[in-house]
């Protein structure tokens, strides 16, 4: 069993920064792979990042490739997600999520956080 739960979201202007956090509590942290994904008001949720429990492999969505980065320390049982260079059309709720085996399907993910918004503004 994982809890997740997320921080970091904010408003912030187009071109800006942000950086997301996920803290899972557990012992197991490390066996899970993680993945990040949002949803906007009326559409579904997409995959936008996801990293494996050793942080060897990443992978991303297009829209977001260059200027986002996953990353973990497992030590601190926590991922992020650093987003540079925001975009209006980044704005929505964004979710940590983890699952026994890197993939970036949404259906394959285990464990879900309650979700942070996120605004861009432009």
């Amino acid at each position: 069993q994982v809890q997740l739960v997320e921080s970091g979201g904010g408003l912030v202007q187009a071109g800006g920064s942000l950086r997301l956090s996920c803290a899972a509590s557990g012992r197991t942290f490390s066996s899970y792979a993680m993945g990040w994904f949002r949803q906007a008001p009326g559409k579904e949720r997409d995959f936008v990042a996801a990293i494996s429990w050793g942080g060897g492999s990443t992978s991303y969505a297009d829209s977001v490739k260059g200027r986002f980065t996953i990353s973990r320390d497992n030590a601190k049982n926590t991922v992020y997600l650093q987003m540079n260079s925001l975009k209006p059309e980044d704005t929505a709720v964004y979710y940590c999520a983890a699952t026994t085996r890197f993939t970036t399907r949404t259906k394959s993910y285990d464990y879900w956080g309650q979700g942070t918004q996120v605004t861009v503004s432009s």
